[in-house]
């Protein structure tokens, strides 16, 4: 199954916050051990330009608009409860979001856990991430 992105327009779904989003997705993800979330997207330059230096974005200044604009590609992996960036460091604090609530996600795949090194076994994907709050989706 094939779908384009979705655009930075739809971001996140149902008026969820990028904590929330998160937060229901790792939820969604604990009881199925076969399968792992991977998402996709653009970090906003402010929380790029403090994840290279290792600092919390919300101690850099914002641009002269007050809003931050698009930086970095991420990578976000969701397995068993847990958010992991393969592309960002990330807090300590399991309770710290993985993304900044700016960060865009354009798509998400399903792919077949645990993950294979030598590849990854994408089941469904990529479509827009509010297709995975439905456990349905999770096949």
């Amino acid at each position: 199954m094939t779908a384009q992105p979705t655009s930075p327009a739809a971001q996140p779904p149902d008026g969820l916050g990028v904590a929330a989003l998160l937060g229901r997705l790792e939820e969604l993800s604990r009881p199925r051990p076969d399968r792992v979330l991977r998402l996709r997207g653009m970090l906003p330059a402010v929380a790029a330009d403090a994840a290279t230096a290792g600092v919390a974005p919300e101690a850099h200044e914002r641009g002269s608009s007050g809003n931050a604009v698009a930086g970095e590609a991420f990578e976000l992996l969701i397995f068993r409860g847990f958010s992991s960036s393969t592309t960002h460091p990330t807090a300590c604090n399991p309770d710290q979001p993985a993304l900044p609530e700016d960060a865009l996600i354009d798509a998400a795949e399903l792919l077949q856990g645990p993950l294979n090194p030598t590849g990854a076994a994408v089941l469904a994907g990529p479509v827009p991430v509010a297709t995975f709050l439905d456990p349905e989706a999770w096949i």
